[in-house]
């Protein structure tokens, strides 16, 4: 299973180690599955960090290491070609994330972002055959 990891996902992460968001990504990393967010997902949560939690920052570096970079749509040409259309209703400023999480065909994608992805969540029909969902109710479908 191929898990996308949105901004806040990683944000969480790494501003609380003991938390549902690090054990996701502790899991991943001894390879329950494969864990993947894009350069602009991981510049978001690095930004967000440094103005809220600086002290997160290490830790965001850390947990980066272990994560594969799935290419933003922006580099379509050098992969194969993002025809993702994001869904109506869908924030500019979360496309980027929708067609990255689907550039890597990820299984999941993951976040915390119920205002933005709220009406995408556990509903693969909806977000093209993405399952879009929050941290716990991976956790809890497992």
């Amino acid at each position: 299973m191929r898990i996308f990891l949105d901004a806040n996902i990683l944000f969480t992460a790494a501003h609380n180690p003991k938390g549902k968001a690090a054990l996701v990504i502790e899991l991943g990393q001894a390879g329950l599955w494969q864990l993947v967010t894009s350069a602009y997902a991981l510049e978001e949560a690095r930004r967000n960090l440094a103005l809220k939690f600086p002290d997160g920052l290490e830790q965001l570096g850390a947990l980066a290491q272990g994560l594969r970079m799935s290419p933003d749509a922006a580099g379509a040409d050098t992969m194969r070609e993002v025809a993702t259309s994001c869904p109506a209703g869908l924030p500019d400023k979360d496309c980027p994330i929708y067609r990255a999480a689907h550039a890597c065909r990820a299984d999941v994608l993951l976040t915390g972002d119920l205002r933005d992805f709220g009406f995408l969540m556990n509903d693969r029909n909806k977000a093209g055959g993405l399952l879009i969902q929050t941290v716990a109710d991976f956790l809890n479908g497992l």
